[in-house]
């Protein structure tokens, strides 16, 4: 499961999942370019193995295209694109019908379409090298269905059907695409969008949990690993729960 000498492009990689990707990615050796709306410097140096940190808005086409262009200049390929970029905790819940039109554009624009610039921008370079393998982050959200959020439940399951339509799609260019689909992780985006409901709403998750305790961003590096792995090379369109056995597919 190795994925030494990798070139792994993470979004959303400032703080949380993506920080701890880059981190544990560029511990076993994969060269990590690493982008964010917000400064992620310190993700590309706990990464080393001179990694790259670089501002991105996934919204915007250009800024994908930058980031895939400055994975080229510096390594000469791509194996790997995390789309871990997401809005999440700055997301106002409530029910359905009081959902503010902004929230919602602002989620399906990050959430779904991000994910569509940032595989246009890296599949030509994965194309060009013969393979590689697209990691979309989905959520238990979509797989359950989270209500008093449906912006962010919806974009979590488009991302879902965004997956399985690119995979069929390049599959004969030898390049994989799956998601996984967590459950509450422990990190700041979580303790934004619970607010002061934090323990009471990790609690709740973790009861409907077959492993009964929280995720920590840390239980996730695994299975990303594996799927950026030649182990997994016959592995694609697929979503992966890594949710303690909460929704069994």
């Amino acid at each position: 499961m190795s994925v030494e000498g990798k070139v792994v492009l993470i979004t959303g990689a400032a703080r949380g999942l993506g920080y701890e990707y880059a981190r544990a990615l560029g511990a076993a050796g994969a060269r990590i370019v690493a982008g964010d709306v917000a400064d992620c410097a310190a993700a590309a140096e706990a990464a080393g193995n001179g990694a790259i940190a670089m501002r991105l808005n996934v919204a915007d086409v250009a800024s994908a295209d930058s980031m895939a262009e400055h994975a080229m200049d510096a390594f000469g390929r791509i194996d790997a694109l995390i789309n871990n970029a997401a809005l999440y905790g700055s997301l106002r819940g409530g029910r359905f019908n009081q959902i503010a039109e902004a929230d919602w554009d602002a989620a399906m624009a990050v959430n779904v379409k991000g994910i569509w610039n940032c595989c246009k921008a890296a599949v030509p370079a994965m194309r060009q090298s013969g393979g590689g393998s697209i990691i979309n982050v989905a959520s238990l959200a979509a797989t359950y269905g989270m209500a008093f959020a449906l912006h962010y439940t919806t974009s979590k399951a488009a991302v879902i059907g965004l997956t399985r339509g690119l995979a069929r799609e390049l599959g004969r260019d030898n390049i994989r695409v799956n998601a996984i689909a967590p459950s509450a992780v422990v990190t700041e985006g979580t303790a934004e969008f619970f607010g002061e409901r934090l323990d009471r709403g990790l609690e709740v998750i973790r009861a409907q949990q077959t492993i009964q305790r929280t995720l920590e961003p840390s239980d996730l590096v695994g299975t990303i690993a594996w799927l950026i792995s030649d182990g997994s090379q016959f592995v694609t369109g697929q979503t992966i729960a890594v949710d303690g056995g909460t929704v069994m597919l």
